[in-house]
C-alpha cells in the first residue's frame, strides 16, 4: 500500500519567522499547482503580518527540500499543463511573488533540491543546506529543458557552471553548491537547524524598512546597465534617509543605545 501523500504546504509563525513547509515528503517536496499557490499565499500572509521579519522555506522529513514539478500528475494543475487563458504559468508568478516580497526569503535546504526544486531555491534571497544535500538539474537525462527555472538560475550562478548543470543533468554536492554560490552556508545535518537560528536572529533584529528598500533596490539594479543603477541609488537615498528607522536608527547611534524599529 502506499504511504499516504499529505498535500500542501504547512504555514507555521515561529517567533518572527514564517515557516513554509511543503508537506508532500512522499512525494519528495514535488511542486504542482495547489503547492506553489500556498506557498505564494504563505508569502503574502507574512507580508501582511506586521511581527513577521523572515521567510523560511523547507521541505518536510530529511531527504529532499524539494525534488522539482510532480511527474506523477496528469492534466490540469501538473507543471507541463498550458492553459492558454492564464497570462501566468503558476510557478513564474510565484518567482515573481518571491522577487517583490519585502521579507527577506531563507531557504533550509533539508535534502535534496532538483530540478524545479532548485529553482526555487535560488529564488530565495539565502540559503542554509545539510552537507549531504544534493543539487541539480536532471531534465535533460528525460529530454526537457529547466525552461522555467532558467531566469532564477541565472542570477545565481556562473554562466558556465551552470550550463555544464543544464547540458549533463547531473547533480552536486553541497561543497560545490557553497563553492558556486548557490547556498550561504552548509553544515553537518544535526547543525542545520542550530545555523539556521544563528542566521535568522541576524536578520529579524535589523530594520525592516532597510530590508524592504535593500531588496527592492538589490532586484531592481541587477538588471540594469551600470549607469542606470548609478541613477537609480542616487535616487532611493532620500527615500531610505527618512524612514522612520533610519531616523530611530541614527539616534540609537547617537545615543548608544540599541534601536527600537518601528
Amino acid at each position: 500500500m502506499d504511504e499516504p501523500d499529505p498535500t500542501g504546504v504547512t504555514t507555521e509563525r515561529r517567533g518572527a519567522a514564517m515557516w513554509l513547509t511543503i508537506n508532500r515528503e512522499a512525494r519528495r517536496n514535488a511542486l504542482n499547482e495547489d503547492v506553489v499557490r500556498q506557498l505564494g499565499d504563505g508569502i503574502a500572509a507574512a507580508q501582511a503580518d506586521p511581527g513577521c521579519r523572515v521567510i523560511v522555506i523547507t521541505g518536510a522529513g530529511n531527504k529532499a527540500f524539494c525534488a522539482g514539478a510532480d511527474l506523477q500528475q496528469r492534466g490540469a494543475g501538473s507543471p507541463f499543463d498550458v492553459d492558454y487563458s492564464r497570462p501566468r504559468h503558476y510557478l513564474v508568478a510565484l518567482f515573481r511573488t518571491m522577487q517583490a516580497c519585502g521579507l527577506p526569503i531563507v531557504a533550509r535546504v533539508n535534502g535534496h533540491a532538483l530540478a524545479g526544486g532548485f529553482g526555487l531555491l535560488c529564488a530565495c534571497d539565502m540559503a542554509v543546506a545539510a552537507d549531504d544535500a544534493l543539487f541539480g538539474t536532471p531534465e535533460s537525462k528525460i529530454g526537457l529543458t529547466p525552461m522555467m527555472i532558467l531566469p532564477a538560475m541565472q542570477r545565481v550562478l556562473a554562466p558556465r557552471a551552470l550550463m555544464e548543470m543544464c547540458i549533463t543533468g547531473e547533480p552536486i554536492g553541497a561543497a560545490r553548491a557553497f563553492e558556486l554560490g548557490v547556498v550561504n552556508y552548509v553544515v553537518p545535518r544535526a547543525e542545520l537547524d542550530a545555523k539556521l537560528d544563528w542566521l535568522l536572529a541576524r536578520t529579524v533584529g535589523r530594520s525592516p524598512a532597510a530590508l524592504r528598500l535593500g531588496k527592492q533596490a538589490f532586484n531592481a539594479m541587477r538588471d540594469m546597465t551600470l549607469e542606470q543603477a548609478q541613477e537609480y541609488a542616487q535616487a532611493m537615498v532620500p527615500t531610505m534617509v527618512s524612514t522612520e528607522d533610519a531616523r530611530e536608527g541614527l539616534a540609537a547611534f547617537q545615543q548608544k543605545r540599541e534601536p527600537v524599529w518601528r
